[in-house]
């Protein structure tokens, strides 16, 4: 059975209250709530009784939040985005201070499913004609672009493509370079798509998020994983326990 975990939510906006939601129907209880500078002063004792802490915030924050964790010896999962130029100095703080993170682009069961299989089309792409692409679509309120789960599939496929040397925000990208369109509409939940297109055919790689629940499903998960543990991890983690 799984441990009832006192939650600490860093950012309470659409993300964390459904991740509120996700916790509570699964038994656990949110402890306390950091939603601006001034609560990590006036609920220091709440926040030093939790076991653990979901940062869904700003990416201006992300760093800032990791550093007070490690230092506060809680465990910390980060679904924000946004900070991976800074992830050398996470990696090391985060060592330094024998704590620990699990961090994702995309908390998504599903997206990490599709992680796994992109990072195969790509091995299987070498020595072929097809041409790879790549679309990501989400709400007009996604601070970053291209996403975090965008970078994640792009990187993914330089890393296994032989041809490929970068990616690109660009549709007509030069052939050494994978081209991502992005694009900012209404409410859309998130959707991203792989493409590789042949003359003879087209192979296409897609995932679309129905709603945010399934990112707060991952979310929790994690920290129930994380719970108990040292050191840094990621979904791949996770899905390795079951698959």
């Amino acid at each position: 059975m799984t441990k009832k975990l006192q939650i600490a939510l860093l950012g309470y906006g659409k993300m964390g209250k459904i991740i509120e939601s996700v916790c509570l129907e699964r038994g656990h209880e949110i402890a306390c709530i950091i939603d601006n500078e001034r609560d990590w002063t006036q609920k220091e004792s709440e926040l030093k009784n939790c076991d653990i802490a979901i940062d869904f915030s700003i990416p201006e924050m992300a760093f800032a939040n990791m550093k007070r964790c490690f230092e506060l010896k809680i465990p910390v999962v980060v679904g924000t985005t946004g900070w991976y130029n800074q992830k050398n100095e996470v990696t090391e703080l985060c060592k330094k201070n024998d704590a620990a993170l699990f961090h994702a682009p995309n908390f998504s069961l599903g997206m990490n499913i599709v992680f796994r299989l992109n990072r195969q089309l790509g091995k299987m792409m070498n020595g072929t004609s097809y041409r790879l692409s790549m679309n990501e679509i989400h709400h007009i309120h996604k601070l970053d672009a291209p996403s975090g789960t965008a970078i994640q599939l792009a990187n993914d496929l330089v890393d296994s493509v032989d041809c490929l040397k970068k990616w690109e925000i660009d549709s007509e990208a030069a052939t050494d370079t994978l081209p991502i369109i992005v694009s900012r509409v209404g409410e859309v939940n998130g959707t991203h798509e792989v493409i590789a297109d042949s003359e003879e055919d087209i192979i296409s790689l897609k995932h679309e998020a129905k709603s945010r629940r399934g990112f707060g499903l991952g979310a929790v998960l994690a920290a129930e994983f994380l719970y108990g543990k040292k050191g840094i991890y990621t979904m791949d983690d996770l899905l390795d326990q079951h698959y």
